[in-house]
């Protein structure tokens, strides 16, 4: 029997809006090239990935557009806040992903940021193609018909 796959623990930044705005069609963990005040900065949980996107850049794949505020109590070596940060895959992920956003059109999403058990920063993509309005809608739909079905199951209709 295959184990569980583990919801991941300490959390510094989660995208809400990437499951509303896309497909979520794949996942997959990368690691992540932080600087030092980028990591006290992460583990205070300021960090948003609410505009973040991957995307192919010679031959490597870059975070771009995070927002990782910088760390006050750092003396030296401040960071930019929306630096392109690089992530960390093994070479046929690049290429799958790489030809998924060139050849099929779809997008990497980063879904969420978190520190694994060994305290290292890892961050969640999603391969994600984008929901068009109607989309949403139906979604919305689907979620509130669900939720009206177990409140009659449950006997409070």
């Amino acid at each position: 029997m295959a184990k569980k796959a583990q919801k991941p623990s300490n959390v510094a930044a989660r995208n809400r809006r990437a499951r509303r705005d896309y497909f979520i069609e794949e996942r997959l963990e990368a690691g992540l090239v932080l600087l030092g005040p980028e990591v006290k900065s992460l583990r205070a949980g300021r960090a948003s990935i609410e505009e973040a996107y991957a995307t192919e850049k010679d031959g490597e794949i870059f975070l771009l557009n995070a927002y990782i505020p910088e760390y006050s109590s750092a003396s030296i070596g401040q960071h930019e806040p929306r630096r392109a940060r690089k992530l960390l895959l093994h070479k046929r992920e690049m290429r799958k992903l790489a030809d998924a956003v060139s050849r099929e059109g779809r997008t990497i999403v980063p879904l969420s940021v978190y520190f694994n058990k060994r305290g290292l920063a890892k961050v969640e993509l999603g391969v994600a193609t984008g929901k068009r309005k109607y989309d949403k809608r139906q979604t919305s739909k689907e979620r509130d018909w669900k939720r009206d079905q177990a409140r009659i199951m449950r006997g409070r209709g």
